[in-house]
């Protein structure tokens, strides 16, 4: 299982990269749970990082198909190795699956199939105004996806552990690796949760808040993502 660290800026990124990330991700956290950097920043990242991680990064809720097609198309050949989008006020498969293909059109075409598409479902909107995880599997296999992502939309409530039972949890891990698809849980992940998000069969365990000193919308330290670096560490053995 691999550690993913979202970061705001390129100090952050340099912090997640001397700390022992896995995987540095482009993302503002005061934009929502997928809030999207400017352009600029994602470079600046990029930069930062130096080739020495891969970079992935948030592009938000998706709404419009040229809009998202578009971002992922910039994103991409920033050298972005993954973009994820959420589907916040869609329950529509058929229409998260058209904004799915839309970015994976994007991303192939920015980078000439080397950045793919993660989808992403919420696990605290209940299905009602958001594709439920059930649903996303389908959306992201039919659509082109190489991952899907369930994650929190209220980073003000309950985190991803609180909202849905291991058995299930695993059991839709199953499914979603039974589909081709990479699989990362995130959702105010502690570093307590780590060893729980590997139980469960996921790829990737996406953290922000755990990784800053004062919360999410804090900052991303070298000292706190090298602890979560060190006990996932404990976990993999």
């Amino acid at each position: 299982m691999k550690i993913l660290v979202s970061v705001a800026s390129a100090a952050e990124a340099q912090a997640a990269r001397d700390g022992g990330a896995d995987l540095i991700d482009a993302k503002d956290p005061f934009t929502g749970a997928l809030g999207a950097v400017s352009l600029e920043t994602l470079l600046e990242i990029h930069r930062s990082v130096g080739g020495s991680r891969p970079v992935t990064a948030a592009l938000g809720d998706a709404a419009d198909q040229d809009a998202v097609e578009h971002a992922a198309f910039e994103f991409a050949a920033g050298g972005t190795a993954f973009v994820k989008i959420g589907f916040a006020s869609i329950r529509s498969a058929t229409r998260a699956a058209a904004l799915t293909t839309a970015a994976v059109r994007g991303a192939r075409t920015g980078s000439a199939d080397t950045c793919g598409v993660v989808a992403v479902a919420y696990a605290d909107t209940g299905g009602v105004t958001s594709l439920t995880p059930s649903a996303l599997i389908d959306v992201a296999s039919r659509a082109g996806a190489v991952g899907v992502l369930l994650d929190t939309s209220d980073k003000d409530g309950l985190g991803l552990r609180s909202l849905v039972p291991s058995r299930e949890l695993a059991s839709w891990v199953a499914r979603a690796h039974g589909a081709g698809l990479v699989v990362a849980l995130a959702g105010k992940l502690s570093a307590d949760d780590l060893s729980w998000v590997r139980d469960c069969g996921a790829d990737i365990a996406g953290v922000r808040g755990a990784a800053c000193d004062g919360g999410r919308t804090g900052r991303v330290t070298a000292e706190k993502v090298r602890q979560l670096s060190a006990r996932l560490a404990v976990v993999r053995i």
